[in-house]
């Protein structure tokens, strides 16, 4: 992970307007993209990410280097995702089976399921991928972001986690049984013997307003649905969960939060 460098964040924390809006903004992707796998919710996520940011912003003197600034960014990021109230309560605390369930209610025949509508298809691939993991609880999905998705060095997820190295790897290894079973299991893409697949569950995903008519902006330089069938069809079987898992594009926020965050906290240290 690219981190920023230590005279950008000495200014930053000795009242720079400039280089505390140019920290802001070399952090605010990493943040929105880890708070969009946490929530699965892009609004949610960025509001999520300015409160985060800001925080950051608020914290900052209290950086004294003792790990990397990226690690610390994280830490604060994480800490938010995995104990804000607004967070909490917002979590619809799914699992597998329910999920199962809901990928099923409403599924199409194969003379009724939708006609190939590459984009929409793709949007709905994207936003089942990301709420798949809200059916892991919160310390079990910020294993798997991390180490997982984002593929963080297990020593410093752990760091990030405020946890020792090997009850980070336990916790890895059990959300990503959990999330490859159940792939497996319930995916079209990842298996063939799956009930479900997108052309088959987007009827339903349209009419119930999970998919609206336009692509979502977080999702514009995903793969398309053409590229990830090819990426399976060479994958082994073993990979497959992670490679659907990551096949999201940048996820880059639209909003440019520097700007916000430092119109919000005044003065910014």
């Amino acid at each position: 992970m690219e981190d920023v460098k230590p005279t950008q964040i000495t200014l930053a924390q000795d009242g720079d307007a400039g280089a505390l809006e140019g920290l802001v903004r070399s952090i605010q992707d990493r943040v929105y993209r880890l708070a969009l796998r946490m929530l699965a919710d892009p609004i949610a996520a960025q509001d999520a990410t300015q409160e985060i940011l800001i925080r950051i912003v608020t914290k900052l003197s209290t950086f004294r280097g003792e790990s990397k600034f990226g690690t610390w960014v994280y830490q604060v990021a994480i800490n938010y995702l995995l104990t804000a109230r607004k967070v909490i309560a917002t979590d619809p605390s799914l699992s597998f089976e329910m999920f199962s369930e809901d990928l099923l209610n409403g599924l199409a025949d194969e003379q009724h399921m939708a006609p190939e509508d590459h984009i929409l298809i793709n949007e709905l691939r994207l936003k089942c991928t990301l709420a798949m993991l809200l059916c892991l609880d919160r310390d079990h999905r910020a294993a798997y972001v991390l180490g997982e998705i984002l593929e963080f060095d297990h020593g410093e997820a752990a760091e990030v986690l405020g946890i020792k190295s090997a009850n980070f790897r336990k916790r890895l290894s059990r959300a990503r049984n959990c999330v490859q079973d159940f792939t497996a299991k319930s995916c079209g893409l990842a298996g063939k013997a799956a009930a479900c697949s997108c052309q088959k569950r987007l009827p339903a995903a349209i009419s119930s307003g999970r998919i609206g008519p336009s692509v979502t902006e977080a999702f514009d330089d995903a793969p398309t649905m053409t590229d990830v069938e090819i990426m399976v069809a060479s994958t082994q079987a073993n990979l497959i969960t992670a490679k659907l898992q990551r096949a999201t594009g940048s996820l880059t926020s639209k909003i440019d939060f520097a700007r916000e965050v430092l119109k919000v906290v005044d003065p910014p240290i």
